[in-house]
């Protein structure tokens, strides 16, 4: 009897004793990132059958048991990698909305400066200060636009920094976890099936860091190991064999890095928008998004303000007479290969229509007998059976070689748009401020007939005026003649417009615009018969600021977009963009960082260690250590008692 009380004395000491040890382990991890909360589990041993009934035979401790809930632990980790995306997503958004809606450094004081100087040689058109003074102005303008560019550039090569570091660590995590899973299964075996609590712990932290990188799903084994995939299903860890992602340029653009998924000595190249949470998954989601759709929509007002403008340089003439060339200079769009291309094909892209322009990249496709060009914005695609072919403004041709089936390129137009341009005159003389036509009409008129000063129109480069054209008024008639040879004319009254074929008479209407090879004017009052008109070349530039007043006025036209927006109300619209997409994703962030706190919280009324708790654990557990103690010695002084009566 003795030595049965002193076995369930010391089953006791030893549950007491391994109860202290646990509130103690408790107790010392209660800062521990990841640790969750344990306890003994004690079971009754199994009771001796006598004459008087079952007797117990005291206490043992079954296992040591965490306090864990998976569901709440994979909330936590989910809610983690939606704040971690959204997070990295706000923070280089930001850089951008600070950026363009800057008042000093954005575009808009730059655009507005420039056409004030334009403004100002208008008002002035011989003045070579103010010709200077628009010099001067085009060329800040540019240099914002260059260092709106490389801040773009920036942003884009602290995204591609960023992801290789983010890249590394879901190897580092996804290694250890392997490595942690192997030593799970090893330490479990030993113990004979019990949990090894604390090493499981470790791995739903590194699960748990992993989320903040990327979003993972979580697959437990029968054997305890966890199998974690990303994307669609990529597994990334599998066991005690861990994959790994990389960085690579992608197939079609090999300036742009992407992410592959290697495993047994194969690279997958992943499409970026499966690669979904924690901060990996936000960088992407911001540069395929926000970062390419902002550059390519500033790239597109630097282009279509400088193409629009030179188009309308372009229409006058300079100081010395000459005609107006180009005021600035643009760069091609990029048209990038494929890698997988077998064909020796080189394609060329020209803007031939800038309003036309969207921010848009495109992908022309040959599939052996045509090609097929898409604009990845919205998916729409265009056929043709053979290059050249046009869409959205630009002009798609061959330019050496020929395609294999199956090739691919892709077209950026407007990407790089705001840094490939630059003033391409310095000599101030050569601003075409002047219209090419002047129009004169003689003294010895008897009528009261006037005639416009007149404009030119982009048809007017195709047909310049070589001579003087006059016009003669036939009053029987009332008829105009002398246009020239092989010009068809238009006459556009009200509304509306009469054609008349080459050489015939047109009637004449007072203060109906006439067209004629790309020439403007109206013809007003009463003519008489015989009244000429006449309409020459402009062979001096000092004075005239037709051409200046029609360059001033494209700041408030509707250029861009198929004639919708003009070049300011179109950088309002990307500041818009931008500026809303910051505060989706700052409002995003602050909700999701509310539900992280939620999901933190029930998971820690479940896991975590309550200090007030242990610490009574601790006092019930030392009582039941010192009970444990009274019951040995109670029993070792009945054993002394029978010794002596044996004696």
């Amino acid at each position: 009897m003795g030595a049965s009380i002193l076995s369930i004395g010391s089953g006791a000491l030893s549950a007491a004793q391994a109860g202290l040890s646990t509130a103690a382990h408790n107790i010392s991890n209660a800062a521990t990132p990841g640790f969750s909360r344990q306890e003994i589990i004690q079971g009754n041993n199994i009771p001796l059958p006598t004459g008087v009934g079952f007797m117990g035979q005291g206490v043992h401790v079954a296992t040591v048991r965490r306090i864990y809930n998976d569901f709440l632990t994979r909330q936590v980790s989910d809610a983690q990698s939606s704040v971690s995306q959204l997070d990295s997503y706000h923070a280089q958004i930001a850089q951008l909305d600070n950026m363009l809606a800057d008042p000093a450094a954005g575009l808009s004081p730059a655009m507005q400066d420039f056409f004030s100087g334009v403004n100002a040689l208008a008002n002035n058109p011989a003045d070579i200060a103010s010709r200077q003074a628009m010099l001067s102005s085009g060329s800040a303008l540019v240099s914002r636009l260059q260092s709106l560019q490389g801040r773009f550039d920036d942003v884009r090569n602290g995204v591609a920094d960023q992801m290789a570091a983010s890249v590394d660590a879901v190897n580092s995590y996804a290694a250890q976890i392997a490595r942690i899973n192997d030593a799970v299964a090893k330490a479990e075996t030993s113990a004979g099936g019990h949990i090894a609590n604390d090493l499981r712990d470790q791995r739903d932290l590194l699960i748990a860091d992993l989320n903040k990188e990327i979003k993972t799903t979580v697959v437990t084994q029968d054997d305890g190991a966890y199998n974690v995939f990303i994307g669609n299903g990529q597994p990334l860890v599998m066991g005690n064999q861990a994959a790994a992602l990389v960085t690579m340029p992608a197939p079609s653009d090999p300036s742009r890095l992407e992410i592959g998924f290697q495993t047994g000595g194969v690279t997958m190249l992943q499409k970026s928008d499966t690669l979904t949470g924690g901060k990996l998954g936000g960088l992407l989601g911001f540069r395929d998004t926000s970062l390419d759709s902002a550059q390519s929509a500033l790239g597109r007002i630097a282009l279509g303000l400088a193409g629009t403008f030179n188009d309308q340089h372009r229409l006058g003439v300079d100081l010395s007479g000459n005609p107006g060339g180009d005021f600035f200079s643009i760069a091609s769009p990029v048209v990038a290969p494929h890698s997988a291309n077998t064909g020796s094909a080189a394609m060329a892209v020209a803007i031939s229509d800038y309003g036309a322009l969207t921010s848009s990249d495109y992908r022309l496709q040959f599939d052996g007998s045509n090609y097929s060009i898409t604009r990845l914005s919205d998916g729409a695609v265009q056929t043709a059976g053979a290059l050249p072919a046009s869409m959205d403004g630009l002009d798609f041709s061959l330019s050496s070689g020929a395609p294999a089936a199956g090739d691919s390129f892709l077209v950026r137009p407007t990407l790089n748009g705001a840094g490939s341009i630059s003033v391409a005159i310095s000599d101030t003389r050569k601003i075409a401020a002047a219209a090419p036509i002047s129009t004169r009409a003689p003294s010895s008129n008897l009528g009261t007939g006037a005639i416009s000063a007149g404009s030119v129109d982009a048809g007017y480069l195709a047909t310049p005026l070589g001579a003087p054209v006059t016009l003669v008024y036939s009053a029987g008639a009332n008829s105009l003649s002398g246009f020239p040879a092989g010009a068809s004319v238009s006459v556009n009254n009200g509304g509306v417009i009469t054609s008349y074929a080459p050489g015939a008479p047109v009637n004449f209407v007072p203060g109906a615009a006439i067209s004629v090879n790309g020439m403007n004017f109206t013809l007003s009052g009463n003519p008489a018969d015989g009244d000429q008109f006449s309409i020459q070349p402009n062979t001096s530039g000092a004075g005239d600021n037709r051409n200046a007043l029609s360059l001033a006025a494209l700041q408030i036209q509707n250029t861009l977009g198929g004639g919708t927006a003009s070049y300011q109300s179109a950088y309002a619209q990307l500041i818009s963009q931008v500026g809303n997409k910051t505060r989706e994703v700052e409002v995003g962030s602050q909700t999701q960082g509310k539900l992280l706190e939620q999901a933190n919280a029930s998971q820690q009324a479940v896991s975590g260690v309550n200090l007030d708790e242990e610490a009574s654990r601790l006092l019930r557990y030392q009582q039941a250590y010192q009970a444990a103690g009274k019951v040995m010695q109670i029993a070792s002084q009945m054993f002394d008692t029978l010794l002596s009566i044996g004696r």
